[in-house]
């Protein structure tokens, strides 16, 4: 190896230096986007007056648009004037047949106009963090000319900046997800603590397993795979949440404080299980793929496709509760809560899978220290 080729593999201290710094300025951003999202929650509990103008606004405004309708008589002698109905009749959401049919909430906001101006912050503030950190993913990756996916410090930064773009596509499609902003904000902060804290290692380049070009298809795809099943992990949670909500209510109870002021602005439990079964069923072909890139990958560096490494073996029984939760959601007896439980534990398969091999398993997979 001549002295250019060893100079050229040797890490870029400045922009290494670089993306550190764009790392940590990203976290400023995210503390006050997480700040920004608060308000907008806190403003929206508290305008309860607000919520409910805001509810029959609508209403009032189209019918008095609409115009009337007149209708004579058989007979000639007369006409009536009648009004034409407000507007026509809501449309709501129901996951499983027989189930009760509840409107979405009215949002984070609940119709403040305080709240609905520091929520709009708040997404901006979330873009800028976002094009921060991908910053420092970048600069990370030219520091050592190679993906950034060499260590678990490299995979948070990647794992998290996808949340956030994945979040970030689906409010520019105008999808009703304005109501992951918190805790998708706060999982970043802790997961950006974690890594510059715990996980953090300096740049430098791959043992020469990783030398691939499936590290390109393979590690992308993985950190997809993750990011998306994260938000439908969300979506779950809050689905549980605001299940038990509607089902107080159904039977007459009187939710407490907490239930009326917070549960009660997010969306109906139909539409947050729909949203997370679409979103797992959409990438669970992904996932799929991740794994058979994986063992190409595999037979290509080791020579053997599949070996019952603890990182394959996680990857496949995250495989299976995800097809078993779709399985499950197929058929009419599984549905609902059960399904959720489901999906929480194959979502928990993959945060194992994520952390709990890399950190605390030994094997091959175990090359790019933590």
């Amino acid at each position: 190896m001549n002295l250019a080729t060893t100079l050229a593999a040797e890490p870029n201290e400045n922009l290494a230096h670089i993306s550190n710094v764009l790392v940590y300025s990203a976290m400023a951003v995210y503390l006050l986007a997480f700040f920004a999202h608060m308000a907008e929650w806190i403003l929206g509990s508290r305008s309860k007056v607000g919520r409910t103008a805001a509810a029959l606004t609508p209403r009032t405004e189209a019918a008095a648009k609409a115009p009337a309708v007149t209708v004579k008589a058989k007979n000639g002698t007369g006409t009536a004037v009648l009004d034409r109905p407000a507007s026509a009749p809501k449309v709501v959401t129901r996951s499983v047949t027989g189930t009760r049919d509840v409107p979405d909430g009215p949002g984070a906001s609940g119709g403040d106009e305080k709240g609905d101006l520091y929520g709009r912050i708040a997404v901006s503030l979330t873009v800028l963090a976002f094009l921060v950190e991908a910053g420092g993913v970048l600069t990370r990756a030219l520091s050592v000319q190679r993906a950034p996916w060499g260590n678990m410090y490299e995979f948070n930064l990647t794992f998290s900046t996808m949340a956030v773009g994945v979040y970030l596509v689906l409010m520019a499609l105008k999808k009703n997800v304005g109501w992951l902003g918190l805790p998708l904000v706060t999982t970043v902060l802790l997961d950006l603590g974690l890594a510059v804290t715990v996980l953090y290692t300096a740049s430098d380049q791959l043992v020469p397993a990783l030398h691939s070009y499936w590290l390109w298809i393979h590690v992308s795809t993985a950190i997809f795979c993750g990011a998306t099943f994260y938000l439908a992990g969300v979506a779950t949670i809050l689905y549980l949440f605001r299940d038990s909500y509607e089902n107080k209510l159904a039977a007459g109870g009187k939710p407490g404080r907490f239930a009326s002021s917070v549960l009660e602005r997010l969306p109906a439990a139909a539409t947050l299980d729909k949203f997370s079964y679409r979103v797992n069923a959409a990438v669970f072909p992904l996932w799929t793929f991740t794994i058979i890139a994986g063992a190409i990958w595999a037979g290509d560096a080791w020579g053997r496709y599949w070996g019952w490494d603890p990182k394959e073996v996680w990857s496949f029984i995250t495989w299976v509760a995800y097809a078993c939760y779709l399985h499950a959601r197929a058929t009419a007896g599984w549905k609902g809560r059960k399904a959720a439980y489901l999906a929480l534990i194959a979502f928990g398969c993959w945060l194992f899978n994520y952390y709990g091999v890399n950190i605390f398993v030994t094997g091959k997979h175990s090359y790019a220290g933590v």
